[in-house]
């Protein structure tokens, strides 16, 4: 199964990262990093249909099913909203439908006190890309 990181990076160890750093400037400094750790999108991909709603930045989401996981490749045109896809894809990507659903997302962004350090537009647009992929796993579910 693909990995967008080359290594399964977990929520938990995003989480116990993010805990080493003191700043949140470091911490915004490590979530960048992650999304740079992304696979690039081929711009043919960035259509219309895989753009994100209610996102301040240009977010793109394709998406297909291998071995009944569901497979995300993400992009934005922000270094801070890829560096968002990249915790996101840590406790999406390569999961059941069932998984996705089941997993507490809003439990995980407050274990990493995540949302109160974001603009209400970021923390928004986190959210429209959550609803997008659950409703990817619905619709495969």
């Amino acid at each position: 199964m693909s990995n967008p990181f080359g290594t399964e990076i977990t929520p938990e160890e995003i989480v116990d990262t993010l805990g080493f750093f003191d700043s949140w400037e470091d911490r915004y400094r490590y979530i960048i990093d992650l999304g740079k750790q992304l696979p690039e999108m081929d711009d043919a991909k960035k259509t219309e249909d895989r753009i994100v709603k209610g996102c301040q930045s240009q977010v793109w989401i394709d998406h297909w099913v291998e071995d009944g996981r569901i497979m995300l490749n993400v992009d934005s045109d922000a270094h801070i909203v890829r560096g968002l896809l990249g915790v996101v894809m840590s406790a999406y990507n390569g999961k059941t439908p069932t998984e996705v659903l089941a997993f507490d997302i809003e439990g995980f962004f407050e274990e990493l006190d995540l949302i109160k350090h974001l603009s209400p537009t970021r923390g928004n647009g986190l959210r429209s890309m959550v609803q997008r992929i659950k409703a990817l796993a619905e619709a495969h579910s």
